[in-house]
């Protein structure tokens, strides 16, 4: 059986991602997308970069770009940094690379580097870490960080759940593409645990970073596996909290 499985922000929790892909029983015949923001917050950042370069030798993957990606990639290859950052799991980032060899450095700021912005399939379905502005789609955007740090999409899609497809004002966004699946905003920021839609737009950032569950979910059946909540399999670091 071939499948396409979404996972979402995995900040750092290699315990997590281990989890997800043994309960989700994933074979080399799936596809896997991952939505980005894999490092910053618990203290494995290194080996969610090993796991997920490992991953790409002997599964079809598709790896999206995520904005922690993008802030300790310009660490790596530029020296830049920022407290802002640093505060909001950069550090434990940083510390996991402490004292790693050099080559192994390099290999992970290619992998980095090489990130997708966005992934768009056969049946129109977009993936991308975090939205987009321009009303005419991805083709059209004229600010692409936006596809990685854009919350305007999420928010629009929660604002437009009771409007018809067909009503005047429904957002032009939302009618471009068959669904879209995101990450980036935590759904405990609306008191959900669990991959909601709204507007077509499915958010799969099940607030690993924080206190909850990493996420991996079959975009055919909308079946989805969860870890552990990421506390419990780190009880003596504290997260992005």
């Amino acid at each position: 059986m071939e499948r396409t499985l979404v996972i979402g922000d995995i900040h750092g929790g290699f315990k997590a991602l281990e989890q997800v892909l043994e309960r989700a029983s994933v074979t080399t015949n799936d596809t896997l997308i991952f939505l980005g923001d894999y490092v910053d917050g618990w203290s494995q950042s290194f080996e969610v970069i090993n796991k997920l370069i490992s991953l790409k030798s002997s599964h079809n993957c598709v790896f999206l770009r995520g904005n922690h990606d993008e802030l300790f990639y310009d660490w790596i290859a530029n020296g830049k940094s920022n407290p802002n950052w640093l505060l909001h799991g950069g550090q434990a980032t940083l510390d996991s690379y402490k004292d790693r060899p050099y080559n192994f450095v390099q290999i992970h700021a290619h992998f980095l580097q090489n990130l997708e912005n966005y992934y768009l399939d056969s049946k129109n379905r977009l993936f991308l870490h975090a939205g987009f502005t321009n009303v005419n789609g991805i083709d059209q955007e004229h600010f692409t960080k936006m596809f990685y740090w854009d919350r305007s999409l999420w928010e629009t899609a929660l604002a437009s759940r009771k409007l018809d497809l067909n009503d005047e004002f429904y957002p032009q966004r939302l009618k471009i593409y068959s669904e879209i699946y995101i990450g980036h905003t935590p759904l405990s920021k609306i008191n959900r645990d669990k991959p909601f839609c709204a507007s077509s737009v499915w958010n799969v950032d099940t607030g690993a970073a924080f206190t909850n569950a990493l996420t991996i979910m079959d975009i055919e059946t909308k079946e989805f596996w969860q870890s552990d909540a990421l506390p419990t399999l780190y009880p003596n670091e504290k997260g992005r909290n």
